[in-house]
């Protein structure tokens, strides 16, 4: 049975952690079923993704110290490295994403939603980077991509601390854009989803190269940068679509193209 599922639902994709015996912690079994789910999204026509886990207890725990308990150094450093190149695969999917945070997100959990474009949650729910109370840091990007989302000095008081804070803390520190009642968090995600997925697919992925590959440069740079990724939207048969359907006061319909 795979521990990573892929339903799709018209041009969103729904990535699915399904160990909830094990609280969706990363074992090298489920790391390559997710690898495995990037590529095959990659190449599909999604235009939006959505990651969670299931059941209602954890989105994902992170790495699986069970697995971890019996590895050499080597082994360790090895797999947390396969850890970093995994969520660097869900980092660089082209289309947006969102992390349904359903549960509990701690170290290696946390820093998949991080590497997500947006992230919702249960209200109910805890997120945090717990790796110095277990002697280490956090080693899938934690201690680069927080800061660049919460600001440095929030994001040394997590990983400082080790704590885990609240969805309402969360919300306050804009680690996540919404919070929900269980009850009505898979509603909202994939209300947001839907309203990503209606605009131009093609303006999609440029939009989002331009605000990553921009936010890593100085400004002039990243002027240059959306310039010329605006211009890969003109020839499109999108964007005639879109002022066709404008001018005719109804909802374009894209194709990707």
């Amino acid at each position: 049975m795979g521990l990573v599922e892929v339903t799709y639902d018209e041009h969103i994709v729904m990535i699915t952690l399904t160990r909830e015996e094990a609280a969706n912690s990363l074992s090298h079994k489920l790391l390559d079923e997710l690898s495995s789910a990037a590529e095959e999204v990659e190449q599909s026509d999604a235009r939006a993704a959505i990651i969670t886990g299931a059941g209602s207890k954890a989105f994902c725990a992170g790495a699986d110290l069970k697995e971890r308990a019996g590895m050499t150094e080597e082994q360790v450093v090895n797999t947390v490295r396969k850890i970093g190149e995994t969520l660097r695969k869900i980092e660089n999917l082209s289309i947006p994403t969102i992390a349904m945070i359903n549960g509990a997100a701690y170290g290696g959990g946390l820093e998949l939603a991080l590497c997500c474009d947006l992230r919702l949650m249960t209200e109910n729910a805890k997120v945090g980077l717990t790796e110095t109370s277990l002697a280490i840091i956090p080693g899938a990007g934690g201690t680069q991509r927080l800061p660049r989302l919460i600001g440095i000095g929030q994001a040394k008081k997590m990983i400082f601390t080790g704590q885990p804070i609240t969805a309402d803390q969360a919300l306050q520190i804009h680690l996540v854009e919404g919070v929900y009642p269980q009850e009505h968090l898979y509603e909202e995600t994939v209300e947001l989803a839907r309203r990503i997925s209606h605009n131009g697919p093609i303006a999609l992925k440029m939009a989002k190269q331009s605000i990553r590959q921009g936010i890593e440069t100085d400004l002039q740079s990243g002027l240059e940068l959306e310039h010329e990724n605006y211009k890969q939207t003109i020839p499109t048969r999108d964007r005639l679509e879109g002022l066709k359907a404008f001018k005719e006061k109804r909802k374009p319909e894209y194709t990707g193209k």
